[in-house]
């Protein structure tokens, strides 16, 4: 089965920038030391350069989006639910087959606080995880209920960001 003995629920969440970044550099590692990766992406639908650069260096780490390739600006459309939803039987799948020692589930609170997913769904995610399966749920505003059950969470706290003065997402850095 896996290579870890046991495995931990880590949440990424806050208003601040790197949650994302965090899930991704825990995969690079958990990579380079020989751990299948599957990381689930909702709401996501673009390229975004961490998917291509993990697609250049590794094939331990399996990327799949489950997104329409835009952001959700007030209310999602019926295809963001559809995506959402289909990537929530894959992944139960996933986490379910033992193939892989950690699992990221990245923005899935986005999907939750939009409404694409219940909180009795994800919550079932984290109760058929295997013992020996790390499971990183990542997201601004994660449920009390998911921190309640998490073994791990860290906040991402927005101090100071150039966003605020004009600065846009750059390439290589923010996107």
């Amino acid at each position: 089965m896996g290579k870890l003995k046991k495995g931990y629920v880590q949440v990424y969440t806050g208003d601040g920038k790197g949650k994302t970044t965090a899930a991704f550099g825990l995969a690079l590692r958990a990579a380079g030391n020989d751990l299948k990766v599957f990381i689930a992406q909702f709401v996501k639908g673009l390229k975004y350069c961490e998917i291509r650069a993990i697609e250049k260096l590794s094939d331990s780490i399996t990327v799949k989006q489950y997104g329409r390739g835009c952001f959700i600006k007030d209310k999602p459309a019926r295809e963001d639910t559809i995506a959402a939803v289909d990537g929530l039987k894959e992944v139960t799948k996933v986490i379910s087959s033992g193939k892989y020692d950690l699992v990221i589930l990245d923005e899935i609170s986005i999907a939750l606080y939009f409404k694409l997913l219940t909180l009795q769904d994800v919550l079932g995610l984290i109760e058929i995880k295997p013992d020996n399966v790390e499971l990183v749920l990542t997201g601004r505003r994660a449920e009390k209920e998911i921190i309640d059950r998490a073994d791990l969470v860290t906040e991402m706290c927005e101090v100071k960001h150039y966003f605020n003065k004009g600065v846009l997402a750059r390439e290589g850095i923010e996107r």
